[in-house]
């Protein structure tokens, strides 16, 4: 099937800003809440949210093969697991409703009442119900970075990095959309020249700058997917800012891994924009500097343009843009990532989802995290306010934002913000 929802020419008859995220050529899709407090599955195009549940009652989808409650749900879960011959057919027609040149909603008035929201009239919700949640870690600029801080820095990379895209398998009940405050953890920390731990609130409460791609049911119990039919199986992406707290971990690390460190937030941006869309921004992905095992080789491009950005906005005062990054740089890409999870056989379901893990450039200024920013709190950031980070203070906001650009199109992701709130007391 044709990706004629790509088509550069295309216009919308909806107002969409020249330097939108979402022009007629994206088409995303996310939860959320109307005015009237009914949740619905939508899409969204420059300013203006759209009721895909209102659109197929009201037959702009007939001739696709859809249930009547596909998009009256309060997940994409369904709609996922149709598989992307029907994500495909879907976006294709909604583009063709929109477009400039289709009177079919656009002179009636009555249809767009029902079906158009501004988006102060919404509040977005989690797009999907993540079952599972697996972060990986593949940037080699931040495996390095890190290690050279705590390891010697000729052995930087552990010995396993260049062979396995290295991942642990988190948790999903703490992954909350944008806007969501999150409160600053506590747990155990072994202070620097102390023996015995101690218990307390995280001193070094960090961003992850990442991307995360939400998968559909992918695979049997046992059955592997190669490389050659991943994309098959993921349907697009989010930025995610996968929190961390750099003391706890420093602590709690060995021999398991992260826990406590990891798992009191991730934070993603509500609009899950489609591998359909990010079509024309594929580019290479970096050169193997080992020999790779045959069931990580692939063929094409398989990395995206996919420029990044992280603001720190200190409470009352303006947004600092702290980091300036790309996805294009994981050495390890999205279909190494779901071959390697699946080779032992583990089944992959309909909103899974696949953390990038932190995304670092090879200059200071696209690190991904503030553990490498300011190089363990030893280089400290300075705020537009005049005000100094080591690590995110208390009512901070974290905003992170992404796009492609290319020939004059622009596909973005929105941003996903969030503020780190003070230790969580119960109120009386």
């Amino acid at each position: 099937m044709p990706l004629s929802a790509n088509n550069p020419d295309r216009k919308s008859w909806l107002h969409v800003d020249k330097n939108s995220d979402f022009p007629i050529q994206n088409i995303p899709f996310g939860v959320f809440l109307t005015r009237d407090d009914i949740i619905t599955i939508g899409t969204r195009i420059g300013d203006t949210a759209i009721d895909l549940g209102a659109l197929h009652q009201l037959g702009y989808f007939k001739d696709i093969p859809l249930t009547d409650d596909i998009f009256l749900q309060d997940s994409l879960n369904d709609f996922i697991a149709d598989g992307r011959k029907t994500w495909r057919a879907v976006r294709n027609r909604i583009a063709e409703v929109f477009d400039a040149d289709n009177d079919s909603l656009k002179n009636n008035t009555k249809h767009k009442e029902t079906i158009l929201f501004r988006l102060d009239e919404i509040e977005m919700q989690l797009p999907v119900q993540i079952g599972d949640y697996t972060d990986f870690h593949s940037s080699i600029e931040h495996a390095t970075n890190v290690g050279s801080m705590f390891r010697d820095p000729e052995n930087a990379l552990l010995p396993n990095w260049l062979h396995i895209p290295i991942g642990y398998h988190g948790r999903s009940s703490s992954i909350i959309p944008s806007g969501i405050p999150v409160h600053r953890p506590q747990g155990q920390m072994l202070p620097d020249g102390a023996t015995e731990p101690v218990f307390g609130p995280s001193k070094w409460v960090d961003f992850e700058l990442e991307m995360a791609f939400i998968t559909t049911d992918a695979n049997d119990l046992g059955e592997p997917i190669p490389t050659k039919e991943a994309e098959e199986y993921i349907f697009g992406l989010v930025l995610l800012n996968d929190w961390s707290s750099r003391d706890i971990q420093k602590w709690e690390y060995v021999p398991l891994g992260p826990f406590l460190a990891k798992n009191f937030a991730s934070s993603i941006s509500p609009w899950i924009v489609t591998l359909d869309a990010l079509e024309p921004y594929r580019v290479e992905s970096p050169k193997p500097l080992k020999p790779q095992l045959d069931y990580l080789k692939y063929e094409g491009k398989k990395s995206y343009d996919i420029n990044l950005e992280v603001a720190i906005q200190p409470k009352g005062a303006k947004e600092t843009v702290v980091s300036k990054s790309n996805f294009k740089y994981m050495y390890w890409n999205m279909v190494q990532q779901l071959a390697h999870h699946t080779i032992n056989g583990c089944p992959i379901n309909s909103g899974d989802m696949m953390g990038s893990g932190t995304i670092s450039g090879p200059t200071e200024n696209s690190y991904g995290s503030m553990l490498e920013l300011t190089h363990n709190g030893e280089k400290p950031l300075k705020m537009k306010d005049g005000s100094e980070r080591k690590y995110i203070n208390d009512n901070d906001t974290v905003i992170m934002r992404g796009f492609c650009e290319k020939d004059g199109t622009r596909i973005g992701f929105g941003e996903v913000s969030t503020k780190l709130l003070p230790v969580y007391k119960k109120k009386k």
